[in-house]
């Protein structure tokens, strides 16, 4: 395990570099923003779209590993949920616990660190969770508290949730390099080029930018923050381990990169979509904080025991 701890510690070397500069103001909130815009429509889609489109349709969808970590994933969002109602909390901050229990940093976080700690062949699987991420999870979670404030389903709901999808430059970018391995079209040199320079800025951009944006993170409800944060880092690749090894059985590589996924901490966008929904914000940014912490030891130790297995 220190091993993987010090080949970890770097990534979150970089996350505690953003911090100290949004925390000391180096970074104002505005300058954060502005690098996550970068990082997410131009940096982070280059990498995505130069490593799909080496691929081939094959290499990401596999029925086995969608259904072993829908499993897992839609079990802990459920014992969240359960847990979240017997508290009497309304359905709405349910769905947003529920978020928060299963929906990691994979994009800005898992993408660029798995790549590197696993192998490129790991952007398969991860492309892979990712896309279940955003077309079943962040859809239902709209659905959800549409449902709780109107008491109905309305056709503007899945408007919604269907326009984030199509405009999400993450889906964009897979679709977009999915499509050119299909067709077998040869990335010119200077194309290539372009987007491995484009890409390298991935890394460091996306870790640094999630250590400023928790610079702006207040603790607050920390009991229900530490539950959170343990079903994500604790139930959520447990459950998926189940579901990939177990359930529906995959390779060991392949079970070890989505395990190694589901061990991420709460990522970013759970807290965006409370924000804008004015749904228990606060909880919500202690979770990702909590969980980030938390996590510089606990995806070190996941992803060890399942390299070791």
């Amino acid at each position: 395990m220190i091993e993987i701890f010090l080949k970890t510690l770097p990534f979150f070397a970089l996350i505690g570099l953003g911090y100290w500069a949004g925390y000391t103001r180096f970074f104002t909130a505005e300058a954060t923003a502005y690098l996550t815009k970068f990082v997410f429509y131009f940096a982070l889609s280059a990498m995505i779209f130069r490593f799909t489109s080496n691929l081939e349709l094959s290499d990401v969808w596999d029925t086995n590993l969608v259904l072993g970590y829908l499993a897992g994933t839609i079990a802990v969002y459920l014992i969240a949920t359960a847990v979240a109602l017997l508290r009497r909390q309304s359905l709405e901050v349910s769905a947003v616990e529920a978020q928060c229990a299963v929906i990691g940093n994979v994009g800005f976080l898992g993408i660029p660190m798995l790549t590197l700690l696993l192998g490129e062949a790991a952007i398969g699987p991860v492309v892979m969770t990712v896309s279940v991420d955003l077309i079943v999870f962040s859809g239902l979670i709209v659905i959800l508290i549409t449902l709780s404030r109107e008491g109905r389903l309305s056709v503007g709901a899945f408007r919604t949730v269907g326009l984030g999808l199509i405009s999400n430059p993450m889906i964009v970018s897979v679709v977009a390099g999915l499509t050119w391995a299909a067709l077998e079209l040869p990335i010119p040199a200077p194309m290539n080029d372009f987007l491995t320079i484009l890409g390298a800025a991935a890394t460091p951009g996306a870790l640094f930018a999630i250590g400023a944006s928790l610079a702006g993170k207040s603790a607050e409800r920390m009991q229900t923050a530490l539950w959170l944060t343990f079903c994500k880092l604790g139930l959520h690749p447990l459950m998926v381990a189940v579901g990939v090894i177990w359930l529906f059985p995959v390779d060991s590589y392949t079970a070890t990169v989505v395990i190694s996924a589901a061990a991420l901490p709460v990522a970013g966008n759970v807290y965006i979509l409370a924000q804008h929904y004015g749904v228990a914000p606060q909880r919500v940014s202690t979770a990702i904080l909590v969980s980030t912490i938390i996590s510089i030891v606990t995806v070190s130790a996941v992803i060890a025991w399942f390299t070791a297995a």
